[in-house]
């Protein structure tokens, strides 16, 4: 028997084996495999281990989406996720080149997939704090938000938890060194029912300059003096 000779809920088993490439590839040798790839039920599991994935056409955004996972590891990461402050011009230029990479494919995820039950995020040292905002209001049904090394999170993400993740019964914001303790205290008090987890978050040093810290909690005292 030929492959195309299958009804389409074997195909879509047998799709759901390979990897987003191997997809692909099938799906180029004929009318029929093609359809079945462009099927929304079988992308509702994405996991991406690299920048250059996202940019890829191997794979479908759409209503059926609700686990997604972006996790880096790799030197890019890295560098990425070096203080602002102590990057030398060239990692600046290196983590410009793809800045926004992710935070543009987010956005696709919030017009898209409206389904979206979980979202993983490591290693994504440019995502921001409207970005995940967004996506907590475009994504009402979200109940798994895992965020470890994304440096640029604040208690700003934190305060949209609050605000517009009435689904959400897990929250990891782990090694994410510009949340604070007070921000966690806000979650625990507004969203007692959610699983919040922080390891080697609040207790880390915020990405700015010791002596500009130091600076801003002497001015008061300055002023109080005169």
């Amino acid at each position: 028997m030929h492959i195309t000779q299958l009804n389409r809920e074997c195909l879509l088993h047998l799709f759901s084996f390979l990897d987003k490439n191997s997809r692909k590839s099938l799906a180029k040798t004929c009318h029929k495999l093609l359809e079945v790839f462009q099927d929304p039920l079988l992308w509702s599991l994405l996991n991406f281990h690299s920048p250059a994935e996202l940019k890829k056409d191997n794979f479908l955004l759409g209503p059926a989406l609700k686990y997604l996972s972006i996790c880096w590891y790799s030197e890019r990461v890295k560098v990425c996720n070096i203080e602002d402050w102590m990057k030398n011009n060239f990692q600046k230029d290196f983590c410009n080149r793809h800045e926004n990479t992710v935070n543009d494919f987010l956005l696709e995820v919030c017009n898209r997939c409206p389904n979206l039950l979980s979202l993983t995020l490591s290693g994504c040292g440019h995502v921001t704090d409207d970005c995940i905002s967004l996506l907590l209001k475009n994504c009402p049904k979200l109940k798994t938000l895992r965020l470890e090394n994304c440096v640029r999170i604040t208690d700003q993400t934190l305060e949209a938890v609050t605000l517009y993740g009435g689904s959400l019964q897990t929250l990891h914001v782990d090694f994410c060194r510009n949340i604070t303790r007070n921000g966690l205290e806000r979650v625990r008090e507004k969203c007692p029912s959610v699983m919040l987890k922080a390891e080697r978050s609040a207790n880390m040093i915020p990405d700015n300059k010791p002596e500009k810290k130091f600076m801003l909690e002497k001015a008061p005292r300055k002023l109080f003096q005169l």
